[in-house]
C-alpha cells in the first residue's frame, strides 16, 4: 500500500470539511423552510389613536388661545394675521383687524377691539387685575379707532374715533376721549385723561394744540381706509382661488 503524502492529506482533510459544511447549511435551510409553512403569519402590530387625545399641532404658533372657559371671539368679517395671538377674554369686533405680530392677552381681563378698529404690527394688548384708579381695569378699544404699531396698551380705555401714534404706551386707568390723537411715541401715565379734540404727545404726554374741524373728520376715514386693506389680505386666505376677481374686472373693462 503506497503512502500518502502530507499535501495530500490536508486536501482530503479540507474537502470533508467543505462537504460538512455544505450538508449543515442546506439542512438548516430546510427546516426553515419547513417551519414557514407550518407556523401561521405573525399578525401586524397597529396602533390607533384613543379618541380621547387631543388634536394640538405643536409645529406651529397657535393664533387662539383658550384660557379655561375663556375663548377668544372674532367677528367673521374681521382680518386677523396668522401670526397674531389671541388668548383668554378677547373680542374683535366686526370690521375690524389685527396685523402682523400682534399679541391680545386677555389672561387677567377682557379685552375689546370695536367696530372698524385696527391694532398695527407687533402691538401688545393686556389687562390687569384691578387698575389703581378705580377705572375699569378692562382695555377697551372702541370703534374707528387705530392703534400704530409697536404701541404698548395697558387696561386703558380709547373713545370713538381716535388715532394712537406708533410706540405710544398707555398705562393703567388711563382714558383717550373721543376725537383725539396721541403722536408717535407718547407715554400717557396710569389715570391720565387725554380731552377729546385734542392733539398730545410726549412723554409723559402733554397737551400741545386743538385740532382742527377737518383733522377731526380724517380720523374715521383712516380706520376706513385700513379697513379696506384688510380686504385684500382677508381674500387671500379664503378656501377657493381669488383668480375670478381679475376675469370679472376684465369682463367689466370690456361691456
Amino acid at each position: 500500500i503506497q503512502k500518502s503524502t502530507p499535501m495530500a492529506t490536508s486536501i482530503a482533510r479540507f474537502s470533508r470539511r467543505g462537504v460538512a459544511s455544505t450538508l449543515i447549511r442546506r439542512c438548516f435551510a430546510a427546516e426553515a423552510a419547513l417551519a414557514a409553512r407550518t407556523e401561521p403569519p405573525k399578525p401586524k402590530l397597529t396602533v390607533s389613536p384613543s379618541p380621547d387625545r387631543v388634536k394640538w399641532d405643536y409645529r406651529g404658533q397657535r393664533q387662539i388661545i383658550p384660557l379655561g372657559q375663556w375663548l377668544p371671539k372674532v367677528a367673521v368679517d374681521a382680518y386677523v394675521a396668522p401670526n397674531v395671538v389671541l388668548a383668554g377674554q378677547v373680542t374683535v369686533w366686526d370690521g375690524s383687524s389685527v396685523w402682523n405680530g400682534a399679541v391680545l392677552r386677555g389672561d387677567l381681563n377682557k379685552i375689546t377691539l370695536g367696530f372698524c378698529s385696527n391694532v398695527q404690527e407687533r402691538c401688545v394688548v393686556h389687562a390687569a387685575w384691578s387698575s389703581p384708579t378705580g377705572l375699569p381695569a378692562e382695555t377697551l378699544i372702541d370703534r374707528y379707532v387705530t392703534v400704530g404699531a409697536y404701541s404698548l396698551l395697558r387696561s386703558c380705555t380709547i373713545e370713538p374715533e381716535c388715532i394712537i401714534g406708533q410706540h405710544s404706551i398707555l398705562m393703567e386707568g388711563s382714558l383717550v376721549e373721543t376725537r383725539s390723537i396721541l403722536e408717535a411715541g407718547s407715554v400717557v401715565p396710569p389715570g391720565r385723561r387725554i380731552p377729546s379734540g385734542e392733539l398730545w404727545g410726549g412723554n409723559p404726554a402733554r397737551f400741545i394744540r386743538t385740532l382742527t374741524n377737518e383733522e377731526t373728520l380724517e380720523i374715521p376715514k383712516l380706520a376706513v381706509a385700513i379697513n379696506h386693506l384688510s380686504g385684500d389680505y382677508f381674500s387671500e386666505f379664503l378656501p377657493y382661488s381669488t383668480v375670478y376677481l381679475s376675469h370679472l374686472e376684465s369682463l367689466f373693462r370690456v361691456s
